[in-house]
């Protein structure tokens, strides 16, 4: 097999997903509907999400915005809350949920993977450094170095015992979208695509159908009912119940005995 080939000739549907985004719900689906292509997932670091679907290692991924559309597609999906993690034993641990003005005296970390899209001030005191990965800026808040702000899936992805978080209002949110090269807008593209808004498996979009759908819409099909001018004359012909359809033993005619007599079962004629 060639690199030129479209996905359809491909073994495999590849699908990458920044971390904390799950993708199993989808999978789940996507293996029901086509078990004869085996789906493989990747996680690709969010900053490299949209040069990996551009260099072809993935079919399609989900990602964050924003995504430059020059040459990617995105459907948005959905909207993240944003949240910020603390020591168990911070005075934002006491509240249910704080503003970015409540952390304008903690030092908020900001690493160099973030992927909010902050078109504004960064709430708090800025760190001395920039930490390279989330990750790294989560050990640095269990640390009591500084405070993280990051989507709430994320926080959870890095769950710690000794760390919680708590939403932040006034900030911005996390969107996540699947993202895919628009000139490779494949037949398994748009397989997932239509998984994932959710239509159906009978769906007119589909491009291809698996053979346990062809068998179901074989099945689906009604038997033709028998002409109506057939059924009446059956019934017709099929005897009233209780009554014969034959002769009468004792009158010799078809019916009751009010039927004509037509046997020649007189008195014998005298002979000459």
């Amino acid at each position: 097999m060639t690199g030129s080939e479209v996905p359809l000739a491909s073994p495999t549907f590849r699908l990458g997903y920044v971390p904390g985004v799950n993708p199993g719900k989808w999978v789940r689906i996507w293996n029901e509907r086509l078990p004869d292509v085996p789906l493989t997932l990747t996680v690709i670091p969010a900053a490299d999400a949209a040069d990996t679907l551009r260099a072809g290692e993935a079919d399609a991924g989900f990602v964050r915005l924003p995504v430059d559309r020059t040459d990617l597609s995105a459907i948005p999906l959905y909207t993240e809350t944003t949240v910020v993690l603390v020591p168990k034993d911070h005075l934002v641990a006491a509240v249910d949920e704080v503003s970015a003005a409540d952390l304008a005296d903690d030092i908020v970390l900001h690493p160099l993977d973030d992927t909010l899209d902050w078109d504004g001030p960064l709430p708090g005191q800025p760190a001395k450094e920039r930490p390279a990965t989330t990750a790294d800026a989560v050990e640095l808040v269990a640390a009591g170095v500084g405070l993280l702000v990051l989507p709430q899936s994320v926080a959870r992805l890095h769950h710690r015992k000794d760390l919680t978080y708590r939403p932040v209002s006034d900030v911005p949110e996390s969107r996540v979208a699947l993202s895919w090269p628009e000139e490779r807008t494949t037949d398994l593209v748009e397989e997932f695509i239509g998984i994932v808004r959710g239509r159906t498996v009978n769906s007119s979009r589909g491009r291809r159908a698996t053979p346990a759908q062809e068998q179901g819409s074989s099945k689906a099909k009604p038997k033709p009912k028998p002409k109506r001018a057939d059924a009446a004359g059956t019934a017709r012909r099929k005897p009233a119940t209780g009554k014969s359809a034959g002769r009468n033993p004792r009158s010799g005619g078809a019916g009751g005995s009010g039927g004509a007599k037509t046997g020649r079962r007189g008195k014998p004629g005298r002979r000459s």
